[in-house]
């Protein structure tokens, strides 16, 4: 397999799901939908799990994603394993497909994605293929 680069947008919107937990608690918990434009397109919906106090810096979140669609012409379905911290101005993010996830042409799929949110959503995706 070979890595492919490719690189795009896409439009997000979340969803606050009520807890109901301790006002100390910094827990929480969101559903998301995504739309992909470029080589990958299509939809995606996901789950978000949060602590800490991002209007602070300082934050943690891990989700996992279901993509639908095409990726450079290939149809199938993956999911995408987030893994993100912020702390004192740095952000870490880790995207990656989870493996074995892969369906219909996207079967095997591997790879690594990038998330740039300054000044709209966009995505750099490493990623092989069989």
């Amino acid at each position: 397999m070979t890595p492919s680069p490719i690189a795009g947008t896409f439009d997000i919107v979340l969803r606050p799901l009520p807890e109901g937990r301790a006002p100390a608690d910094t827990r929480g918990r969101m559903t998301f939908t995504k739309t992909w434009h470029g080589e990958l397109a299509g939809t995606s919906d996901g789950e978000m799990l949060t602590a800490g106090m991002p209007a602070l810096g300082a934050a943690g979140y891990v989700a996992l994603e279901r993509f639908d669609g095409t990726l450079a012409g290939r149809r199938g379905s993956f999911v995408l394993q987030h893994s993100g911290t912020m702390l004192a101005g740095r952000d870490d993010l880790l995207v990656v497909v989870s493996p074995g996830s892969g369906t219909g042409e996207l079967a095997g799929i591997a790879g690594t994605m990038r998330i740039d949110s300054a000044g709209g959503h966009r995505y750099t995706f490493d990623y092989a293929l069989p």
